[in-house]
């Protein structure tokens, strides 16, 4: 693709297109794009188009969105697999992208400073040691527009240093970064400090000024995080002093009118959290600053008002105050009861109050209401932070606080009993107080794990939860939303028949109208069936059988309702529902499907909310399981029900669907017996097209789909289509992520194809194993090895396994006793790994001439030491220091990412299923044998060639077995 105006046009032509709200145009515009995207000069078309001061706006962002996903598919480079981006584009990228951001419109900027983060995650600083001199030159120019294109870029280089773990590499990095760049930005905020009070009245200056504040406030945070920098800690009374007037700055030309947090408030709240950073890691060196911090961000809390622009800022501070509380070396601070109530009364009271602002989102935007609520996604808001102050202090004080907030807790309960209509927040804030003081530890999955004995959960439940909980009247949502929220909450601590008896007040809560109350109820009856109580679960089938019509009515009825109809709360609940009742549930399944498939009809139109979609195809392995487990035959109506919509899915390329669809009708497929019905064969063709083992996601499930298709029809499969599919083992192998997929499949190609017809190309195989073997050779690689040469020797015997090797490069086989068995051995893991490596070791020992009297004779008692070793050493797990391979799949960007059905597992396949023996007894066995055709050979082997703790081992085999050799 060369760079010529007809080329830019035709491309421009079909990023117009990605924007139509046509589906079929807007998808076939995506796949022509992604069918050159191998091309050469394809990014730097993009880039070029971006550059284009005449191009439709429009056009310039969409081709920086698609050029930033293109960096995310394929900047990484996985080995052993082409390359997608030529090397002179990748020079070319690098060359002209940190320019090309810098002068492009603010939102081309903003795609183009991500695409730059992406491929400095790769290449920064070793493959692309220039970025950050090419980025602080830029802070000379003086020109902010710049300086702050620079800014964010390296704020999006520096920020995944927050969440990195500790390694050697990452030292060096950030090493790297601080004696090129910390210096800089140090001259930088205080240059820009001074030039904020030059400008302070001229407002479209200070807009771009403070900008660049945020930036750098935020990169600080960054550098800092991992540990505390030299340059910054000799520099910290510069830092710490402008953080302080940044936190009393108030500039009225930076006040915002609206609900979005204006510059200001943005700065003090980061401000805040580093300082909060410096209180909780350093508190030794900041101590001599923590005073001052604390009175300014107490006045902050308390003359700052309840505007939602001020939430991030106000939660902040409250971490900030929390983080301090929470240090031994601070206790000291808030040590005297007066404080205490100043403290709940000024900043917890007021925060965890309910403001007009979070009952319009609990209406208009229950999905953000509850993902701030439920979801832990809640860390900037007030309540969270709030609540968070309230067990930081419990942590010190816990009879104190709670003894002090008590007394609020009593006042609001009260205030709501007077006028409940009126005065229902205080119940609200009331429910939110007892959950902060009562919960001590608590997880996503367990819910609340440890609780305050000071607080009476289920007394507080009686008296105050359950009444609303069974209230049929129309009553406040928000206050039904919070009653079942407690329960949720506490459904550990609560007993068992408490648990129990809500399930009915939670299936009527099903019917209400607001979404956040069905959901909730949803939400709660999934996590309840999951309480386990002195290990028994809490609630059985036979509790929800009578009542499982009424619950799945309802919660089917629920994803009708507006706003609700792609759910994954409640069809998750339905997948748990279906998962308690297992063969029950048989009655109900012509109904359910036929509720299933309506769904999957409405979302592969548009695919666009990942955890209810795995949520349904989830509930559609689940009835296949618990059908086919008492009735076979039943596959057959599901295959009648599914094969339709699954081959509009295939043929409409619903690339987040195909690797659900591959996992479903490996399931079916491996229910039946005998040979593979014909409308799973004319399928096998389309199973080997190159397009669709692209695409990482789909490779795990394909695998397994031709490895039903191996199993059940080996005889079925056509000899030219065992050259398609030693194709794709020879592209999986190839790849340090995908080899195992690569094994797995020759693995079933070994055991279950005819020999006559594999035989052929055997030769051909060898030679591609030991190619990868020699050009990149890791541990993983070696193990799966190992077990294929293993149960190679089990099916086709340990000479022919020996003659293949020795055919390619003679003697060759010594080598792999020596380089792999010998070395590796004891590092293959899994069960059926070792015993597959076991039986074919032993093989090799027992079955091979050559091993015994011919070339490799030496080598046999050394090798049946590492089987020994195999038995009887821990399993070695090291790993070369220098082996940096990827075990699973770690794609950047929007891919269909494969996710693995739970309820779709596969029963681990054995291959030495029919060989009853105990591993050690086999080999004694065939030692025996062995020594009977060889009389006078083997003693003296196995004397003069293995160690005496060895020795000693195969004799307690002998004893065991009864057995002796000659």
């Amino acid at each position: 693709m060369e760079i010529t105006p007809e080329n830019l046009s035709a491309m421009s032509g079909y990023l117009q297109q990605t924007l139509s709200p046509d589906v079929d145009i807007r998808r076939n515009a995506e796949k022509s794009l992604e069918s050159v995207e191998c091309n050469r000069n394809y990014p730097v078309l993009l880039l070029h188009l971006m550059d284009k001061q005449d191009a439709d706006a429009h056009v310039r962002i969409s081709a920086a969105v698609t050029f930033k996903n293109y960096v995310k598919r394929n900047w990484r480079q996985d080995d052993g697999l082409a390359d997608k981006i030529h090397k002179e584009d990748r020079d070319a990228i690098k060359q002209y992208i940190v320019g090309l951001m810098l002068k492009s419109p603010e939102q081309v900027q903003k795609q183009l400073s991500d695409a730059i983060s992406i491929i400095g995650r790769e290449d920064f600083p070793k493959k692309w040691p220039g970025l950050l001199t090419e980025m602080i030159s830029k802070f000379e120019t003086g020109d902010f527009n710049v300086i702050n294109g620079v800014l964010r870029t390296a704020h999006s280089i520096f920020k995944r240093y927050r969440h990195e773990f500790k390694s050697q590499e990452l030292w060096e990095e950030i090493k790297f970064v601080l004696e090129n760049f910390a210096s800089a930005l140090t001259e930088l905020f205080k240059a820009t400090m001074d030039l904020a009070t030059k400008h302070a009245t001229d407002p479209n200056s200070l807009k771009v000024i403070f900008s660049s504040i945020l930036l750098i406030c935020k990169i600080f945070y960054s550098l800092n995080f991992q540990d505390l920098p030299e340059h910054f800690e000799d520099n910290m009374k510069v830092w710490m002093e402008h953080f302080l007037s940044l936190l009393q700055a108030d500039n009225k030309l930076l006040q915002t009118n609206d609900d979005e947090a204006g510059l200001l408030e943005q700065i003090k709240s980061q401000v805040c959290d580093n300082v909060a950073l410096y209180a909780q890691k350093y508190d030794e060196e900041f101590s001599p600053h923590l005073q001052a911090f604390v009175t300014a961000i107490w006045g902050l809390l308390v003359t700052t008002g309840q505007e939602v622009k001020y939430d991030l800022l106000v939660s902040n501070a409250i971490q900030f105050l929390a983080s301090v509380a929470e240090r031994p070396a601070y206790k000291v601070l808030f040590d005297n009861t007066e404080t205490l109530a100043n403290i709940c009364e000024k900043v917890v009271v007021p925060n965890i109050q309910l403001r007009e602002a979070d009952v319009e989102l609990f209406e208009d935007n229950p999905e953000e209401y509850m993902r701030r609520d439920i979801e832990g996604s809640d860390v900037d808001t007030r309540r969270r932070a709030a609540c968070d102050l309230v067990q930081a202090l419990s942590k010190s004080f816990e009879g104190l606080v709670i003894q002090n907030f008590s007394r609020y807790v009593q006042a609001l309960l009260e205030e709501y009993v007077k006028n409940p209509t009126q005065n229902w927040k205080s119940k609200d804030a009331a429910i939110f107080l007892v959950t902060s003081l009562a919960a001590k530890g608590q997880t996503q999955k367990q819910g609340v794990t440890q609780t305050s004995e000071l607080v009476n959960i289920t007394e507080f439940y009686q008296t105050h939860i359950l009444a609303d909980l069974k209230s049929t009247a129309e009553g406040v949502p928000i206050i039904k939303a919070d009653v079942i929220k407690y329960l949720m909450v506490f459904r550990n601590q609560l007993p068992a028949c408490v648990v129990q008896a809500a399930i009915p007040d939670l299936i009527v809560c099903l019917k209400a109208e607001p979404v956040v109350v069905h959901t909730y109820a949803a939400h709660a009856i999934e996590r309840l069936f999951m309480v386990r109580q002195n290990g028994v679960a809490a609630i059985t089938s036979e509790l929800i059988q009578p009542i499982a019509g009424d619950l799945l009515t309802n919660l089917f009825g629920a994803m009708e309702r507006p706003g609700s109809t792609e759910n994954e709360y409640i069809m998750k609940a339905v997948m748990r529902t279906m998962s308690l009742l297992q063969d029950q549930i048989h009655p109900m399944i012509p109904q359910l499907l036929t509720g299933l498939k309506a769904k999957l009809a409405l979302v592969s139109k548009n695919p666009s909310k990942p955890h209810f979609n795995h949520y349904l195809f989830e509930c559609l392995c689940v009835a296949i399981k618990t059908s086919c487990k008492k009735h076979p035959e039943s596959v057959e109506s599901f295959e009648d029900a599914l094969f339709q919509p699954f081959t509009e899915i295939l043929q409409q390329d619903v690339q987040e669907f195909i690797p659900y669809v591959f996992q479903i009708l490996s399931m079916l497929m491996e229910q039946h017996t005998g040979t593979v019905p014909e409308t799973y064969m004319t399928m096998f063709p389309f199973l080997l097209t190159p397009l669709l083992w692209e695409r990482p996601g789909n490779i795990p499930p394909l695998v397994r789909l031709l490895q039903a298709f191996i199993h059940k029809g080996a005889n079925q499969i056509e000899a030219d289509k065992l050259n398609g599919l030693l194709g794709i083992f020879q592209k999986l192998i190839a790849s340090k992520t995908h080899d195992h997929e690569g094994f797995y499949l020759l693995n079933y190609i070994i055991e279950f194809m005819p020999r006559n017809i594999v035989s052929q190309y055997l030769k051909q195989i060898f030679v591609l194993l030991f190619q990868r073997l020699s050009n990149s050779k890791t541990t993983k690689y070696i193990k799966s090895l190992l077990v294929f040469f293993s149960l190679y020797a089990i099916k086709f015997s340990a000479t022919s396994l020996i003659e293949t090797v020795d055919g390619i490069q003679p003697k060759m086989f010594g080598m792999v006793v020596e380089r792999l068995y010998l070395q590796d051995l004891q590092k293959v893991s899994g069960q059926t790994s070792k015993r597959i490596c076991a039986y074919g070791v032993a093989n090799i020992l027992t079955e091979a001439p050559a091993m015994v009297q011919g070339d490799y004779a030496a080598l046999w008692p050394r090798l049946l030491q590492a089987l020994i070793g195999l038995f009887e050493l821990p399993e070695d797990e090291s790993v070369p220091d220098d082996e940096h391979f990827i075990e699973v799949e770690d794609t950047p960007g929007y891919q269909a990412a494969y996710s693995q059905l739970a309820f779709a597992g596969k029963a681990e396949h054995d291959p030495l299923k029919g060989f009853g023996e105990d591993p050690k007894l086999n080999l004694v066995k065939h030692l025996e044998k062995l020594s009977t055709g060889y009389p006078g050979v083997i003693q003296p082997l196995i004397s003069s060639g293995m160690d005496k703790e060895a020795q000693g081992f195969l004799q307690q085999y002998f004893q065991t077995a009864q057995v002796q050799i000659n």
